[in-house]
């Protein structure tokens, strides 16, 4: 553990002045006109010091230890990794001081089908000069989301549709003049701007949702596809081959449409971009040449002249998760909210016996942010008086299985969308010393930045945009379920520009841990993190929800977010 304060306000020789963005200017600009600044609040600076005071650097860690121990089997949904996370998060919610946020229940029951693959499919590849067959996990992987036994595709044509994108605010239609239906359709991972690196293409290097792999299912399944298989290359992704086999096999966990999700795909899946490569060969196209045309306006899909078979077979388990809620109520206006989101769940136990270490822990991912989930509810129970809206602690489950538990609250919120001021995520926190910037993901999207902006120019530390926006992570977290039914929401990361080493000592720590323990058993404790940094950030977010929460503000998105007009509705309901 470092020795210096991680509460303290850093003096000039500790942090370093970064340059900053013309919006960061200007949301400071913002911050420091009364005219224009969010309102005050009313408790005084001794009062949120010591509320910050209570966190402990301590107490963090061990309940990262906790949580990311085998004991707690890498806290799987619906097994008995769920159900010790669960009663430790009660607990630790009721010694803060807590009450139950849901009535008089700490959860909030979330339905679950998991459909776990019983075989080792086969993936076929026909083509006019005979048949490739490809190996799974080594080679691809597939499944369904369809709630039935199996599930298969025999001999259905393949077309290459580019990157998979229908986005008339573009203009772009990777499916015009090719009738999909019953086919199987290769794709890119995601989107012409981050290959071209054009800004005028998309956003450039910024991933829009277009470039996601759940949107291209979805718009697979909107076009009448049999199959849809991207191809996984590792910067267009994000992360490599090992997440897709750590992510996309063993139980696959969904929420059950009525049609028992008869509307997906049939078969999903990803390959190799090596595979891909082949079958193109196999058929007379180069695969780097229509990728290249497929970040170009006007490309046309591309019958392969070849088929794709894969039979995939499930057992099917139903079950309940859990969110778990804990709640401050607030002492003037209780029945507006703040919401804090962590989600709790890593992916268990791998079912092949093949590993030596069968557990992925899931310490980073999201260990560090649950238990940063229950420092800020120490540190709110221990205002001396209450805020004047409540704040809500939502710890959500299946967030890696798709966003499920946070999609499954603001689908069944248990306080309205239109009560509910903001929600501040937290997935993944500093562990490698302080920073003097903080990153937000998705920044210029709401007011939420000027709060931030504002706390973070009191101790010193400048805003700075996502360093890697082509990896999509606006998307990747519990926040999109919010922003997506219009409630404002901030997702922060740690920052880059470490005090002592700089950026580029950062990013290649980054690096290294999406390259070698990401979604993975090496994400485990590791005694030597230094804590101080997320305590920095701890405190920030308690600073930028507090502020909110005991005033009468309602931040929203900026003018022209596509969020904006949902809330606006929303809001107009109240």
């Amino acid at each position: 553990m470092n020795s210096s304060s991680p509460h303290a306000t850093p003096s000039p020789s500790r942090r370093r002045t970064a340059l900053a963005t013309p919006l960061l200017c200007a949301a400071l600009s913002a911050c420091a006109d009364p005219s224009s600044s969010p309102s005050s609040t009313t408790g005084t600076p001794d009062d949120v010091d010591s509320a910050i005071a209570a966190m402990s650097a301590e107490t963090f860690a061990d309940a990262i230890r906790t949580l990311s121990s085998d004991e707690f089997e890498g806290r799987a949904p619906s097994t008995p990794g769920e159900e010790l996370t669960a009663a430790f998060l009660v607990e630790q919610f009721q010694a803060a001081g807590l009450g139950p946020g849901n009535g008089d229940s700490f959860f909030q029951n979330v339905p679950l089908v998991a459909l776990t693959e019983q075989g080792q499919p086969v993936l076929t590849v026909r083509t006019a000069g005979g048949e490739l067959e490809y190996a799974w996990t080594e080679d691809f992987v597939a499944w369904t989301k369809r709630v039935v036994e199996s599930e298969s595709i025999e001999d259905t044509e393949m077309v290459f549709v580019g990157y998979g994108v229908v986005a008339p605010e573009y203009g772009w239609n990777d499916y015009e003049g090719i009738d999909a239906a019953g086919k199987t359709v290769v794709i890119l991972v995601n989107d012409p701007g981050f290959a071209t690196q054009d800004e005028a293409v998309f956003r450039g290097n910024s991933m829009t949702y277009y470039g996601r792999w759940t949107y291209k299912f979805e718009e697979a399944a909107r076009q009448g596809a049999a199959g849809a298989i991207i191809v996984h290359e590792e910067a267009a992704a994000g992360y490599p081959w090992e997440v897709v086999t750590g992510s996309w096999t063993g139980p696959q966990f969904g929420q059950a449409a009525a049609d028992g999700n008869m509307g997906c795909v049939a078969i999903e899946g990803w390959m190799r971009r090596e595979v891909a490569r082949e079958i193109f060969e196999a058929t007379g196209h180069s695969f780097d040449v229509l990728s290249r045309q497929a970040a170009q306006p006007g490309f046309r899909a591309v019958e392969l002249g070849a088929t794709a078979s894969v039979a995939v077979s499930n057992d099917i388990h139903r079950s309940e998760s859990k969110n778990v809620l804990a709640l401050l109520p607030g002492g003037e206006r209780p029945d507006e909210y703040v919401i804090y989101t962590a989600h709790w769940d890593h992916f268990g136990r791998s079912t092949d016996p093949a590993m030596e270490d069968p557990i992925f822990n899931g310490a980073f991912d999201n260990a560090t942010g649950t238990a940063g989930l229950i420092e800020l509810a120490r540190a709110f129970a221990a205002l001396p008086e209450r805020p004047a809206r409540s704040v809500l602690f939502l710890a959500v489950t299946a967030e890696e299985q798709g966003l499920l538990g946070s999609a499954y609250y603001a689908a069944n919120p248990v306080y309205a969308t239109a009560s509910t001021v903001a929600t501040i995520n937290i997935d993944g926190m500093n562990v490698d010393g302080p920073m003097n910037d903080v990153t937000v993901v998705g920044m210029g999207a709401s007011e939420l930045d000027d709060y931030l902006a504002d706390a973070a120019a009191q101790v010193g530390r400048t805003l700075r945009p996502d360093p890697e926006p082509e990896k999509g992570y606006y998307y990747r977290s519990d926040h999109f379920s919010f922003a997506k039914v219009g409630v404002p929401s901030l997702y922060t990361d740690s920052g880059i520009d470490h005090v002592e080493h700089g950026e580029e000592w950062t990013l290649a720590r980054r690096a290294d841990y999406v390259s070698n323990r990401y979604h993975k058993p090496s994400d485990e404790y590791d005694p030597s993190w230094d804590l101080t940094g997320a305590l920095d950030d701890l405190a920030l977010m308690f600073r930028v929800g507090y502020r909110i929460a005991d005033s009468a503000d309602w931040p929203n998105w900026r003018e022209g977010n596509e969020f904006r007009a949902i809330r606006d509705a929303d809001l107009g309901r109240r």
